[in-house]
């Protein structure tokens, strides 16, 4: 008599895609840190604490109570002189000198994405404490690589979201007001990029994690006025939690089809030109929505870019967010500079791609350049 097939088995695919929606645990509140050492004492005894300098001078008054009350072996370890290759290699020792069983990283997106790989080349629990509202860098399993000099390099996908990430309101209150805006460019720009990139997308889940790119839109159009004017307000904390957590789902659920698309290409073209170096993730990407849009208006005739545009400007003008080159600080900025800054957003595996025309390095320079005068010529009217 022949084997009774497994039902279950049947309808197993023997393609494994694993769903990267969120950390595995999450908390958050004012002065929550000082109320996780027994979460961070389940991870690790040994703990390394990756983060910038200035920012683990910060932070270590907060931590060192908690590892002496556990009675953890702690270390702490700077990304300098970037969440780079170099960077990864001398924390690499130090973690294997201290014998660390648990990364913490500490600080904006850049020594978070950089803790977040170390832990991910050595298989070891990540625990992140964001120390800014810039980016959702502390939720998301995906690390971006740049060079010594600042100059984006590639992106990492990761095995897994942080295990735990823990958001510290009092912490994040004493961060500069200019972060929560590049945060709230970071993040807006989910809604204009997701909803192009899923195109016509009949998956249960990007159908949702556009919806949620709304929802997220529309929240920071409300509330980022009275947020940034009320730190520590019901509507500051909204905000931060929109652009740490939320925008982190959106990613999550939608996977690469709803994550960056041209925005965020202009946001890595731009940081090929040194005097860009200083300019923050969301402000770069904050005018590359503005970039986006007007291609799409160039190439396919989109008037609603047109009307999204001017509503963005608007936006822009309200809560600080920069809408021309200039704005950005790129004063002396040449014709050649941002050229190559096209050409590299361009590169045959940019994230530009994802749009639904095909762009070349010529049309993306008009369309940075357009942007610019458009935005100068509104200020003027």
């Amino acid at each position: 008599m022949p084997a009774k097939k497994s039902s279950v088995s049947s309808c197993v695919s023997t393609t494994l895609t694993p769903l990267l929606v969120s950390p595995s645990q999450v908390i958050k509140g004012k002065g929550i840190l000082s109320q996780a050492g027994s979460m961070i004492a389940r991870l690790g005894q040994h703990p390394l604490v990756v983060g910038g300098q200035q920012t683990l001078q910060v932070i270590s008054p907060y931590l060192d109570p908690i590892f002496s009350k556990f009675k953890l072996q702690s270390a702490y370890a700077t990304y300098t002189p970037d969440c780079s290759e170099s960077s990864l290699e001398a924390l690499i020792t130090a973690l294997k000198e201290h014998q660390g069983d648990v990364v913490i990283g500490v600080g904006g997106g850049k020594a978070l994405d950089t803790a977040k790989l170390l832990a991910h080349q050595h298989q070891l629990p990540i625990i992140t404490i964001p120390t800014s509202a810039a980016t959702c860098a502390a939720w998301t399993a995906l690390s971006n690589i740049y060079s010594n000099e600042g100059a984006f390099q590639y992106d990492v996908s990761l095995l897994k979201c942080p295990d735990l990430l823990i958001l510290d309101y009092a912490i994040i209150q004493t961060a500069s007001k200019r972060t929560l805006v590049a945060g709230i460019g970071d993040a807006i720009a989910k809604w204009y990029e997701a909803s192009v990139s899923s195109g016509n997308s009949t998956s249960t889940l990007a159908i949702a994690a556009v919806q949620q790119a709304r929802v997220l839109r529309d929240l920071l159009f409300q509330k980022s006025v009275k947020a940034l004017e009320t730190p520590g307000s019901e509507e500051w904390r909204e905000v931060v939690d929109a652009c740490v957590l939320l925008a982190g789902v959106i990613g999550g659920l939608g996977g690469a089809n709803c994550r960056t698309v041209a925005a965020h290409a202009v946001h890595n073209g731009l940081t090929h030109i040194r005097a860009a170096h200083d300019v923050l993730h969301g402000e770069k990407v904050a005018y590359g929505i503005l970039v986006q849009l007007r291609l799409e208006e160039m190439i396919q005739g989109n008037q609603l870019a047109v009307s999204s545009r001017q509503q963005l400007l608007k936006f822009y003008e309200e809560i600080g967010l920069p809408k021309t080159l200039k704005d950005l600080g790129l004063f002396n900025v040449t014709i050649a500079e941002l050229q190559e800054a096209a050409e590299i957003a361009c590169h045959p595996k940019s994230d530009i791609h994802r749009l639904p025309f095909v762009v070349s390095p010529e049309q993306l320079l008009a369309a940075m350049v357009s942007t610019t005068t458009e935005a100068i010529s509104n200020r003027v009217s």
